[in-house]
């Protein structure tokens, strides 16, 4: 089965081709260096690029595959959650090649999407415990199939792909603030620059708006008082305290609900750090740890296709009135 995909629910335009777990080709455009010169991603524009580039990408996408529309067997799509307008140009562009070419239409979750990046040449398979986290997202699921999910823990204010970014821009780092971060960050020192282990009435719930709010005061006190900050310590000191927090939190929910498979999925999967500690931690416990590849772990049409085809078998496909929605919870359905 041929599924053709699309995502374009931030600052990505992707289309791929897959088949089942096999992706045949991923073709992403990205909008990184335009967003770069206001500090992060603008709505607008990024709705007018994908417009501009989802109709080229789609062609690189059935080229690079070797195949054609009359080979799709079906059209998936990121529907949420995202930025309402850059999914409207994607879910258009979807519905349009659907009935074109008379093929199902199937619906993909964005959080799902990038937990299926674990499928994409590897074994797993459900259940497991998934810690997604990304910049809009953090949160823990059980994976208990494949299109069946149960939220036990989130974050109660900013996501940790937030914490960064915001953390990055305040230190003069260039966008995308999270990757700056992480790729200039040094080892910690939390007695240079104390910060605050946040608490949440959610025992595997997260909170990153104080941390975040800190270490922007830190940083602002600093520049007051005319001294100099080692950014590349204070890099690594956030990074260590984002991703202890989040690495004792997922253990701590795979001990208590007994599983032993573990995967982590969304954008800050590419963290070198959280890698590192989850897998480190993971081996001690012996609990078997899934790690996308890096290039599946931001905003890609690939996972939506896996995503899709799982979606598909389960009898979750879309009439011509399917819209897009900015939030909708993982457990949707």
């Amino acid at each position: 089965m041929l599924i053709l995909s699309i995502e374009s629910s931030c600052d990505e335009t992707s289309v791929a081709v897959t088949s089942e777990r096999k992706v045949l080709s991923n073709i992403v455009a990205t909008q990184i260096a335009e967003h770069r010169l206001y500090g992060g991603v603008v709505p607008e524009i990024a709705s007018r690029r994908h417009t501009e580039a989802i109709s080229g990408v789609c062609k690189a996408a059935l080229s690079e595959a070797g195949v054609t529309f009359g080979d799709i067997d079906a059209v998936a799509v990121t529907f949420a959650p995202g930025l309402i307008g850059a999914l409207l140009v994607g879910v258009n562009y979807a519905k349009g090649l659907s009935a074109a070419l008379g093929v199902e239409l199937i619906p993909v979750h964005h959080l799902r999407a990038h937990i299926a990046a674990n499928y994409i040449d590897s074994d797993l398979k459900p259940p497991f415990l998934c810690l997604t986290v990304s910049g809009g997202n953090t949160i823990i699921t059980e994976v208990k199939d494949y299109t069946s999910f149960n939220p036990i823990g989130g974050t109660a204010d900013d996501a940790a792909g937030e914490c960064f970014d915001k953390v990055a821009r305040a230190l003069g780092l260039s966008y995308p603030g999270g990757v700056t971060l992480d790729k200039i960050a040094a080892a910690p020192d939390d007695k240079a620059y104390p910060l605050p282990v946040p608490k949440t009435a959610g025992e595997y719930d997260f909170s990153f708006s104080g941390l975040k709010t800190a270490a922007v005061n830190l940083i602002h006190n600093y520049s007051q008082r005319g001294e100099e900050i080692d950014v590349a310590v204070l890099a690594g000191t956030l990074r260590h305290r984002v991703c202890g927090i989040l690495t004792e939190k997922t253990l701590a929910a795979a001990r208590a609900l007994g599983y032993k498979t573990l995967a982590l999925a969304g954008g800050v999967s590419a963290n070198s750090e959280l890698r590192q500690m989850l897998s480190d931690e993971c081996k001690k416990s012996g609990v078997k740890l899934y790690l996308p590849e890096l290039k599946y772990c931001g905003d890609n049409a690939a996972m939506v296709g896996v995503a899709g085809y799982y979606e598909y078998l389960s009898g979750n496909t879309a009439t011509l009135d399917l819209n897009a929605a900015a939030t909708m919870p993982i457990d949707y359905r």
